[in-house]
């Protein structure tokens, strides 16, 4: 069972930097094919600063940045009994290439179901650009199997 004094938990903040090459390969992944992910100037006339990353863009940052996995690596879960449960983004200001993204992953819920055959693993991770803005929050349920 997944210790729940682990409720409240912040981990050391990690930093991504969004690269245009990742936006546009992120975008063509996802088939969205909106000239506003891969032309800078139809980007800029449309208001964005440079490529705008796709609404689900941040959870590939915190995966790139390994967040999910630490945790489980340091509960010592067994990576093939996790799976992703459900993502949910909040955005407060526009993420786009070129920003350099801090991040920030704390545990805000651990609970069971089925009698403890399914664990639930919440976690919200705050952006920032260097600027200082909070541009997004990330909520993410890993789902643990006994």
């Amino acid at each position: 069972m997944i210790d729940k004094s682990i409720i409240g938990k912040e981990y050391a903040p990690f930093t991504v930097e969004v690269e245009k090459r990742w936006v546009r390969s992120f975008a063509e992944a996802i088939g969205d094919a909106s000239p506003i992910y891969f032309d800078e100037s139809i980007a800029r006339a449309a208001g964005y600063r440079s490529l705008p990353a796709p609404p689900t863009f941040p959870f590939a940052m915190i995966m790139d940045a390994n967040q999910s996995f630490m945790i489980l690596d340091q509960l010592g879960i067994d990576k093939r009994r996790a799976m992703h449960g459900e993502q949910s983004f909040v955005y407060h200001a526009d993420l786009c290439a070129g920003d350099v993204v801090t991040g920030r992953q704390r545990v805000v819920d651990v609970y069971d179901k089925k009698n403890g055959a399914l664990e639930f693993l919440v976690t919200e991770t705050r952006l920032e650009n260097q600027r200082g803005e909070h541009v997004c929050d990330l909520r993410t349920t890993v789902v643990v199997r006994n």
